[in-house]
């Protein structure tokens, strides 16, 4: 692991998300509520936290954090097909929470396959991006578009 001892503590977030194509049918089931394992979006919202709470259990070499915040959200697109997964972690500590925020918003998604594929077994998912993250020595970071 990066030797961190020496860095200042500082107030960190970090930004995620994944998106998970399906098709309009299904975007309309898990938005109805209608999927055959139940409540999709709140299932994946609780399986993000538990993600980024157990990050370093599942990267190698990622330092354990002390999360001051982990939320998990999610918006359905039925005509587009999307169901995006938006995660925010935010600790105050000497390294960042991006990786926390990754794997939330990973493992949300990966959840939301897991309870659609029973409807629709080439659901995708498409993206996992970093999209903001703030504190420490490099500051702000934005991802363009």
């Amino acid at each position: 692991m990066v030797d961190v001892g020496g860095k200042t503590a500082t107030d960190r977030r970090a930004v995620a998300r994944a998106v998970v194509r399906v098709s309009p049918d299904t975007a309309r089931a898990v938005a109805a509520g209608d999927a055959p394992k139940g409540d999709v979006l709140g299932t994946a919202r609780i399986a993000g936290i538990q993600a980024a709470k157990r990050t370093s259990e599942l990267i190698p070499l990622c330092h354990p954090l002390a999360l001051s915040f982990v939320g998990v959200d999610g918006e359905v697109d039925a005509d587009a097909g999307r169901i995006v997964l938006r995660a925010e972690a935010r600790t105050t500590g000497p390294t960042g929470v991006e990786m926390e925020a990754m794997a939330a918003a990973a493992v949300a998604a990966l959840t939301v396959y897991d309870m659609v594929k029973g409807l629709e077994r080439g659901a995708e998912i498409a993206e996992v991006a970093l999209v903001e993250k703030s504190g420490g020595r490099s500051g702000e970071w934005r991802r363009d578009g």
